[in-house]
């Protein structure tokens, strides 16, 4: 098995990712509704796998089998399916010292939001990423390679911060609705 290596926070990963985003509105920008970059290389100063992911959100359900399609036509890219059934369409491709890993969706994806609200909450707290950021590294060196161990052995943590975040939007929404004279959602 390879080992699972995490490295300090890149500052040339937003630029990464900028050209990522222009080389896939190029593909596929009529079908894009908006790209997000997601994962660790996401949060500045946190430590990573130097992979760029990239979560595209088409603009409906239906122009999925379209840019799945044309993202393939690239040699590059290599195509994994929907490996987890849960309407994330995967490419993976490689560049030198660092790859990418593009996700499709539709629009309202849970997973894609999910992980929107886990980015955002390590951004504003620092707290929180300075814990991820010791969990991945104690798990990377006790992982000897094994992926499923790696990544296992961060989903409690995830779960956990995006029930957080999920509570805090959900109380945000109802404070700001109070505030402009609306009932608070139930």
């Amino acid at each position: 098995m390879s080992t699972i290596k995490v490295v300090d926070y890149d500052p040339a990963w937003p630029g990464l990712f900028e050209r990522d985003k222009s080389r896939i509105l190029t593909l596929i920008g009529d079908m894009v509704n908006d790209i997000h970059h997601i994962g660790s290389t996401s949060v500045v100063g946190l430590p990573a796998k130097p992979k760029i992911d990239i979560d595209a959100v088409l603009l409906s359900e239906t122009l999925v089998p379209a840019a799945v399609e044309r993202v393939k036509s690239l040699a590059e890219f290599t195509f994994h399916g929907d490996p987890y059934g849960d309407g994330m369409w995967t490419f993976t491709s490689g560049h030198r010292s660092y790859g990418t890993r593009l996700y499709l969706c539709g629009p309202g994806n849970v997973t894609h939001d999910n992980r929107v609200l886990f980015r955002d909450w390590l951004r504003t707290h620092p707290d929180a990423a300075a814990a991820y950021a010791a969990l991945k590294g104690k798990l990377a060196a006790e992982a000897d390679g094994d992926w499923k161990f790696y990544t296992g052995g961060k989903s409690d943590f995830v779960a956990r911060t995006v029930r957080q975040a999920s509570t805090e939007r959900v109380r945000r929404i109802a404070l700001r609705m109070e505030r402009a004279g609306h009932a608070a959602p139930c």
